[in-house]
């Protein structure tokens, strides 16, 4: 019997209906196509992924499918390695395209993808992938990245129009386990809420009212809950295209009034995508230095003070509130991330490999091209960019002056004084006796003053090593654009 023609839109990371050139080519194919998410155990148990990824993902998905069901259409979804799912796929049917975005993903995605591409060109099925955002591949510098990133953005977002097709039937021999599929349903309430439709949301109100005090609250780790965009969860699972973000805050009547804030967001776009490139360019950030000469540089990584700084309780109240919020909700700004990382890197002196992977666990959103590039930057180890140690007792009394952030998250010191709660250790017992507070927070893991005194001086110290000269200089060859070639 002769298996029908078949084409399949592959959803990696870019979960939506709208702006997604994969959905419009099979629309316009004549051959019924089938919407497949793949979930790859390989992947799945890899270092960088956790469950609230996961649970994101899968109820992202679910948003999509009751979009397309008035068409008969759904995202089928597999639990299995992609090469065993296609080759079941090309078993049963006769496929003749398969429709992606590329993906800037870890080293196990780009492997996976070259021994697909040899599966799919033995087999004589086309493979049509996608630009995705403004990340260009084979690029050699960033001569004239920019000019082709607004050069994307610039272009119409691409409107799909769904066409009602027979239902595909498929007996799916790779579903969940079932104590997976349990803990995937069970979207914990303190998280943002996944989807394409509230991603929209999320921008419409920041448009509409929120983001007003964008630029003056993006560093406060209360108010910027509510004022930044929080559309990064939408933007790392493909909710929401960066172009369609881009050219919706750009053309919005609010902008005009409030350009600063509009300007701020708009930037950090641009931003995403540049990190994003660089990703690209070179995947094994996520296990070595930007800067190779980084690689021989020693640290004292105690795993006590790790476990407390991934615990929170390093007994610096506002580096602990962040931990237990990022635990509990999966998202703060990027000034407590970027403190985060610079204490556990330089106060704490420890390897930022020890510290990568719990973060992006954490974090709801995400992104391997984002979080690799900036986490080593606050690491000090890509020998190019200035070097920066935040002091947690500082960036505490500077963005939460009256402890609100601090109290939320940590149950022990909410009777402690504005006076004392950025240093809670200065207490003494007379006065924890007098305020009625139990002595059951931990005092500083380091000292703040020796401990920084000593980062500064190793790792600006480092930067005369003959061999982070000589990379530098590669990187800045690679990644660094060139003002006169971008005109």
């Amino acid at each position: 019997m002769k298996k029908k023609k078949l084409n399949i839109v592959w959803i990696k990371r870019d979960i939506r209906t709208q702006d997604h050139e994969p959905f419009h080519f099979a629309e316009n194919n004549e051959i019924n196509y089938l919407p497949v998410y793949i979930y790859e155990p390989s992947i799945i148990n890899h270092s960088d992924c956790s469950l609230r990824h996961l649970q994101f993902t899968y109820h992202s998905i679910l948003c999509v499918n009751k979009k397309l069901l008035p068409y008969n259409k759904s995202i089928e979804i597999f639990y299995q390695e992609a090469i065993e799912v296609f080759k079941y796929l090309n078993d049963k049917f006769e496929i003749k395209n398969i429709y992606s975005f590329q993906e800037t993903g870890i080293r196990k995605t780009w492997e996976r993808d070259k021994a697909l591409s040899v599966y799919f060109k033995v087999n004589n099925i086309n493979w049509i992938e996608s630009q995705r955002d403004g990340i260009v591949r084979g690029i050699k510098n960033r001569d004239s990245w920019d000019k082709q990133w607004y050069a994307k953005m610039n272009t119409p977002t691409i409107q799909t129009n769904f066409a009602i097709q027979n239902k595909i039937n498929l007996n799916n021999p790779f579903t969940f386990p079932v104590e997976l599929q349990k803990k995937l349903i069970n979207y914990p309430k303190l998280y943002q809420i996944p989807g394409e439709t509230y991603a929209w949301k999320y921008l419409h109100s920041f448009c509409n009212d929120r983001g007003k005090k964008y630029s003056y609250h993006i560093s406060k780790p209360t108010e910027s809950r509510k004022s930044c965009g929080r559309i990064s969860p939408y933007l790392a699972w493909g909710n929401l295209s960066i172009k369609q973000a881009t050219q919706f805050v750009k053309n919005h009547p609010n902008h005009k009034p409030n350009k600063r804030s509009f300007n701020g967001l708009l930037t950090r776009l641009k931003w995403h995508c540049h990190f994003i490139q660089k990703f690209e360019q070179e995947c094994d950030y996520e296990i070595r230095c930007v800067n190779k000469g980084y690689e021989t540089m020693k640290y004292e990584s105690k795993s006590q003070n790790i476990e407390a700084w991934k615990k929170g309780t390093t007994g610096w109240p506002l580096v602990d509130a962040c931990m237990r919020c990022l635990e509990a909700t999966g998202w703060i700004n990027f000034r407590m991330r970027a403190m985060l990382v610079s204490v556990f890197c330089h106060q704490m002196d420890c390897n930022w490999k020890d510290g990568v992977y719990h973060l992006a666990n954490l974090f709801l959103d995400y992104e391997p091209g984002i979080h690799y590039t900036q986490f080593q930057m606050q690491a000090g180890t890509t020998g190019i960019n200035t070097i920066r140690m935040y002091n947690p007792v500082k960036q505490s009394m500077d963005h939460d002056p009256e402890g609100i952030f601090i109290k939320k998250w940590i149950a022990e010191l909410k009777d402690v004084p504005i006076e004392f709660i950025h240093e809670p250790w200065k207490l003494t017992l007379l006065d924890k006796s007098f305020y009625n507070i139990k002595d059951t927070y931990p005092n500083p893991i380091v000292d703040l003053v020796s401990s920084g005194k000593k980062a500064r001086t190793k790792i600006w110290g480092y930067r005369k090593n003959p061999e982070v000269k000589k990379e530098s200089k590669r990187i800045v060859a690679i990644h660094v654009r060139n003002r006169f070639g971008n005109q």
